[in-house]
């Protein structure tokens, strides 16, 4: 179905009153940053920072946006430097404080980009690495239809995921990774603002390179809008010799047009006669105009007028996703506007005062709401803003979900992937709140990492039906994959920054939509790395995800060191907002899920980690459940020291087979020997940080020699040594590995028995 909105919903826009608040946007920005580094005392000597020339180049755009375009169920993603934009916005709202803006970039005030979780207004989107903000909007279209699709939302609620970017941010492999996936998905009610102002921090932008946007996007199924020039430029080509005038900016190359717009009027008719003097109209054309009239037509370039602006916008009323490319000068109305060095420049205090007063803010009002208006406009200014959906209440937080025991599944002898992938069926099977909230993904590797089952149960969504042709072709296959609206796995191509995109987009829509999901991505543990920008962008925006990893470390054995991860344990515990598990037996992952579930939808809780392994291990006979609550706080005695305990074993993972074997071997020559299971040394970890002797780890831990085992970094475990300040050998995996069967692999990096005994008597003949 096409959504096509009517004209009527979008009210002829005020201009006069859209220009007024685009001045008081530009100015406002530019003063919280000029506060920050000229007025506010500095502590440290440190250059505060800000970016004056980004903010002026957007504003109009974002006032045409916020103040008439924007619906009320849109949410945006502005550029990361257009942060003190926003904060303006919301100022003249009355929904950010005086006090917070004269704190930019200080300890607890308005921070350097916009932040979900930081920043006291509301964001709907967290902005900061570039291009992840951007991307992310396409995935939350997705799960918009996704929701639509599950009754979750209404059709007519559908809102746009919009992105306000920089140009320099298409340089981002991320957003081309994204378009791709966007295209497969048909994603709808998306909207990309470009702010074309042709400067990078380095450079300008490449002329040749921009023109291919257009195809790129057209060819992935995008409208292309451009808006290039203001009424100004487009009232001036009707007039004789304004052809070739329009002409001449299309091909002069973007540097020299920024250079241009720096020395201003009379360099702007120096050079025109130059290099269209001759022709028919140019020089009444330019005669007719002063130096500072020349210089306001050659920038009135469209994504500084608002008109063009809101026609541009209430254009593209249907519901297919939109490129807006708006052409603008970096710095527009800026005393630097152009400069090449302008990014993060900064205004002098005279600059500053030049512009206070050519936009007629009295000395003392600066921070004044409307200052610099009067009489009529003033109040329509207010009016418009008033009318912004931003002052208008927001969903309600999406209600938890109930999350049932969660079992064991059955077998003596199982890896925990396999596990896994038994308990999200019979999760599947029984149905209720959870399964029904539950929605997967997966970068390609959907049956490789056990979900194939769970898919078997839920299908695949797809927003038009997909048959499984093999199935009614009669072919056996496992695969029994129909795709539907009633589908609640997602797949993805492999590139894993989509995967953590597409979990960050699934974690927020509660926040966002109103209605909660319970989102799981599977994928190869060493493949973590190729997407951890977007994992940690992720995590920084507090979405909540359950994120599987499989297979894991050198016991992936015959699939060689491509695919043997060795750092995720480390990076576990140096990401915040991220708890790690590594189980070594089913009924540990059975309890690690079901806490995860729980997790994920506290107010105080986070995202989780588990790291799973294809091993089949025996699994443990358990006498009671007095090791859960320790397991969950990440580690307990697998095989408790007795008194007089003179060393200890610390091991987690898929190898807890050869640290049971060496337990074996050792525990008559070492009376009272013990064999801790970490389960999570991200967990224990903080702990101590936080704790120290009063945490977890040193109240089990007794203060005797230690062997550490994983299948890893050995630092993930090394560290232990330092809770008593006892003797450790940390056994691990500090090289890339080969292929090899595991006995082989184990006896060549040192993650068997043997070595685990030799470590304890090197211990002991220290």
């Amino acid at each position: 179905m096409v959504k096509t909105r009517n004209a009527s919903e979008t009210a002829a826009p005020n201009i006069a009153a859209l220009e007024a608040i685009d001045s008081r946007l530009r100015w406002l920005s530019s003063w919280i940053i000029h506060n920050a580094n000229h007025i506010r005392a500095s502590r440290d000597g440190i250059k505060v920072g800000g970016h004056q020339a980004s903010c002026a180049s957007i504003s109009a755009i974002m006032t045409a946006l916020y103040f008439h375009a924007l619906g009320p169920n849109d949410k945006v993603a502005v550029k990361p430097h257009a942060g003190p934009v926003l904060h303006a916005i919301h100022y003249l709202l009355g929904n950010q404080t005086q006090e917070s803006l004269e704190n930019f970039r200080g300890f607890g005030g308005v921070q350097s980009y916009p932040s979900r979780t930081k920043d006291t207004i509301p964001v709907d989107f967290s902005t900061g690495s570039v291009g992840l903000g951007v991307a992310v909007t396409a995935f939350a279209s997705l799960i918009q239809d996704y929701l639509i699709a599950h009754k979750g939302m209404e059709e007519n609620d559908a809102g746009r995921m919009i992105a306000l970017m920089g140009d320099a941010e298409l340089d981002e492999g991320n957003i081309y990774e994204c378009l791709i996936e966007a295209y497969k998905h048909q994603i709808r009610n998306c909207w990309w603002i470009v702010d074309y102002n042709r400067q990078s921090l380095d450079s300008t932008t490449a002329d040749r390179m921009f023109r291919r946007f257009d195809d790129i996007f057209e060819t992935c199924g995008w409208r292309v809008v451009t808006i290039k020039s203001g009424k100004l430029q487009q009232a001036a080509f009707r007039d004789p010799g304004g052809q070739a005038l329009s002409d001449w900016i299309d091909e002069t190359p973007n540097a020299e047009f920024a250079a241009l717009t720096f020395q201003g009027g009379a360099a702007w008719r120096e050079r025109l006669l130059a290099d269209i003097g001759k022709k028919r109209g140019v020089k009444s054309l330019l005669a007719r105009r002063s130096d500072e009239e020349l210089a306001a037509l050659m920038t009135n370039l469209g994504g500084h007028c608002i008109e063009s602006i809101c026609e541009a916008f209430d254009s593209a009323q249907d519901d297919r996703p939109t490129l807006f490319i708006a052409y603008t000068v970096k710095g527009f109305g800026l005393p630097f506007a152009g400069h090449k060095d302008n990014h993060a420049g900064l205004m002098n205090p005279s600059q500053i005062e030049g512009l206070r007063a050519d936009l007629g803010i009295s000395e003392g009002e600066e921070w004044g709401a409307w200052a610099g208006l009067s009489g009529n406009i003033r109040e329509e200014a207010r009016a418009v803003a008033e009318a912004s959906p931003l002052a208008r209440e927001k969903r309600p937080a999406a209600p938890q979900v109930e999350v049932p025991p969660i079992l064991t599944p059955d077998g003596n002898r199982q890896s925990t992937q396999t596990a896994f992938g038994k308990i999200l069926l019979e999760i599947a099977k029984q149905g209720g709140p959870l399964a029904n909230r539950i929605v997967t993904t997966s970068p390609d590797v959907t049956v490789s990492t056990n979900l194939g089952a769970w898919v078997n149960q839920s299908g695949l969504f797809r927003r038009q039906e997909m048959p499984d042709v093999f199935r009614a072709s009669k072919i056996p296959s496992a695969q029994k994959w129909g795709g539907s609206e009633a589908g609640q796995h997602i797949e993805l191509g492999i590139a894993e920054n989509n995967l953590f995109l597409m979990l960050a987009a699934m974690g927020l829509a509660g926040d966002i939509f109103g209605e909660r999901l319970i989102p799981i991505g599977t994928v190869y543990d060493p493949f973590i790395a190729r997407g951890l920008d977007a994992l940690n962008y992720a995590c920084y925006q507090d979405a909540r995800f359950l994120l599987v990893a499989t297979p894991s470390g050198l016991t992936l054995g015959p699939e060689g060191g491509a695919h043997q991860s060795i750092n995720p344990p480390l990076i576990a515990m140096g990401q915040p907002g991220l708890t790690h598990y590594e189980p070594a037996y089913a009924d540990e992952l059975a309890l690690f899920m079901e806490h995860a579930f729980a997790l994920m939808q506290r107010d105080d809780g986070e995202s989780v980690y588990l790291r799973l392994t294809t091993r089949e291990i025996d699994q443990p006979e358990r006498d009671d459940d007095g090791w859960k609550d320790a397991a969950l706080a990440g580690a307990y005695w697998l095989k408790a020291p007795s008194d007089g305990c003179e060393a200890a074993i610390a091991a987690m993972g898929a190898i807890m087979p050869e640290a049971l074997e060496a337990w074996r071997a050792m525990r008559d020559d070492l009376p009272g020997l013990g064999l801790l299971n970490v389960t999570s040394p991200d967990l224990l970890h903080r702990d101590f940080s936080a704790k120290g002797q009063a945490s977890h780890i040193a109240r089990i831990l007794p203060n005797v020699p230690l062997v550490t085992l994983t299948d890893g970094a050995p630092a993930a475990l090394s560290w232990l040594g330092a809770v008593h300040g006892q003797r450790t050998v940390p056994l691990g995996v500090d090289r890339f590995g080969q292929t090899g069967d595991l006995p082989d692999l184990y006896r060549e990096y040192g993650l068997d028995a043997d070595a685990v005994i030799a470590a304890m008597a090197a211990l002991f003949s220290r």
